[in-house]
């Protein structure tokens, strides 16, 4: 008598194909036929970036950015800006999208340097992670950023955003990002980037209790 068990297929789940059924500028709606583990033929609806370039697997780039100025405590670099989308204003690392023929490093560099007007050093980058699979195909490599900010052009940092690009600095110290987020979120209408928050939640982790998870207040 066979097993049950053995007696299941497993199919490898892979994409069939994919067709365009809106485009725009920036992005595209798709319907991706795909095969399942169980060899079940399924739709998806995904939303895609038109611009990716050629030389990535990644759209962009997100910036985690430690401002180390002399007499003052070590800050995290963030962005303010209304989100339409969201409807709302965002709180979030400063971040952008990689240009042909840039590197993940080089891009952020731009990045930090258009929306925040500081200059920086990588120390680090992540390898390509996604940002919404259930959604969309985008994918990002974050950038670790040390910015010291007794240099000169650091002391009064000017923006260079483009048309239409309308970003607050926010400064938030690093020993208590969270709880200057939460302070934020009482008295804005404001929504924090999921990145933003889950960082959040690991310096409190890894400054007070580091073989404990967190505890939300709700």
């Amino acid at each position: 008598m066979s097993n049950p068990e053995e007696a299941k297929v497993t199919t490898t789940p892979h994409v069939v194909k994919e067709e365009i059924i809106a485009g725009g500028k920036w992005i595209q709606l798709e319907k991706t036929t795909y095969v399942d583990p169980a060899g079940n033929v399924r739709m998806w609806e995904t939303a895609k970036r038109t611009t990716r370039r050629t030389n990535t697997d990644a759209d962009g780039v997100g910036i985690i950015a430690l401002l180390k100025r002399t007499l003052h405590k070590d800050c995290v670099v963030m962005v303010k800006q209304f989100r339409p989308p969201m409807g709302c204003y965002t709180l979030e690392f400063p971040a952008g999208l990689i240009d042909e023929g840039e590197t993940a490093e080089v891009a952020a560099l731009r990045e930090l340097k258009e929306e925040t007007g500081y200059k920086g050093e990588v120390v680090g980058v992540t390898p390509v992670t996604c940002l919404d699979p259930g959604l969309s195909n985008c994918t990002t490599q974050i950038v670790l950023v040390n910015i010291n900010g007794d240099e000169g052009e650091n002391i009064n940092p000017t923006q260079q955003l483009g048309d239409g690009e309308f970003v607050e600095v926010v400064l938030l110290p690093l020993e208590e990002f969270q709880q200057k987020i939460d302070d934020l979120l009482k008295k804005e209408n404001i929504v924090v980037d999921a990145k933003v928050y889950i960082f959040a939640m690991g310096m409190v982790q890894a400054f007070f209790k580091p073989r404990e998870l967190p505890v939300l207040k709700q």
